[in-house]
């Protein structure tokens, strides 16, 4: 079989995302049992964090001990790519010495060179395009609460971000509605090239328009890593954007508020909102960790 990625959420199908968040909500069952299989003996995953992170590193790291693996953080202090390394060279060497490659860091670029390059998995722990891991939590915690997504409507209210431009991808591929409030200036980058999600996906700049009836509402942070310089110009122009409990009174009765955190209260969402019955973040986090698992299940199995 030939090596697996996941630099894009659209790297996998719809049936293989069904399957792994299946697989996702197993794992999650049987740890809570006590049975953690040990899915990656001898196997080791080298994770390259150009970011800053919590729940990323903590999530992967835990899945590969869980696993009886192991995996090796690096900084920009802790390798050569950051003296000025070719990524492409990291790349050969790394796969030489590591079964799989987790890579966190700004430029989208990095991480589609890693994987042109590498004869092991790569997976994309976030760029500033993309964030497919999260959303595969973002997935797994829907299903578990609601059932399977298609047809039903998500509404993404902010920045048209990484996790913006995944869900994009997501909606086409699992066959839901999203419908995407940004302010002028601010539109998801991934818009123009998805032709698959033409169908699946609307524009607007009224929040209340685009949360009206739906069954998931999704936030980000306004202001990204990297994103410092702006950022009292975008808190001013996204604070109409804000989800609190007005908003979420436009929602369905039963609808779930997500946000992959940190979440920064009092801005792109009302302190309150993250502790209403609503609100499933905690558990969207918590979920990175087993839908990670599966991925790596997948992905580790597919060079075999």
């Amino acid at each position: 079989m030939s090596i697996r990625h996941f630099i894009q959420f659209a790297d996998l199908s719809g049936a293989e995302i069904r399957t792994l968040l299946a697989r996702a909500t197993e794992l999650k069952q049987r740890r809570a049992a006590g049975d953690r299989p040990r899915l990656f003996e001898h196997k080791v995953l080298t994770m390259i964090f150009e970011k800053s992170s919590t729940r990323t590193r903590v999530s992967f790291e835990t899945a590969m001990i869980e696993g009886g693996g192991g995996a090796i953080f690096l900084s920009p202090r802790d390798s050569q790519l950051g003296r000025g390394e070719p990524v492409e060279d990291t790349a050969r060497v790394l796969s030489q010495m590591c079964d799989a490659i987790m890579v966190r860091t700004f430029a989208h670029d990095i991480v589609e060179r890693l994987a042109q390059f590498a004869s092991v998995p790569v997976i994309n722990g976030l760029t500033d395009r993309f964030h497919p891991c999260q959303v595969l939590a973002d997935m797994q915690t829907y299903f578990e609460h609601r059932g399977d997504i298609a047809g039903r409507k998500v509404a993404w209210v902010g920045d048209g971000n990484n996790m913006c431009n995944t869900y994009i991808e997501a909606a086409a591929l699992l066959d839901f509605e999203l419908v995407v409030a940004v302010p002028a200036g601010f539109e998801p980058s991934a818009l123009p090239a998805a032709s698959s999600a033409q169908g699946h996906v609307t524009l607007t700049e009224d929040p209340m328009e685009a949360v009206q009836g739906a069954d998931l509402v999704v936030t980000d942070v306004w202001v990204s890593m990297g994103q410092e310089e702006d950022a009292a110009r975008r808190r001013q122009v996204m604070a109409p954007f804000q989800v609190n409990s007005a908003l979420l009174a436009r929602a369905a009765p039963r609808a779930l508020f997500m946000h992959c955190l940190p979440a920064h209260r009092g801005e792109e969402v009302a302190a309150e909102v993250l502790e209403l019955p609503h609100s499933v973040v905690w558990e969207e986090a918590g979920n990175r960790l087993h839908a990670q698992k599966a991925l790596l299940e997948f992905l580790l199995q597919s060079g075999r």
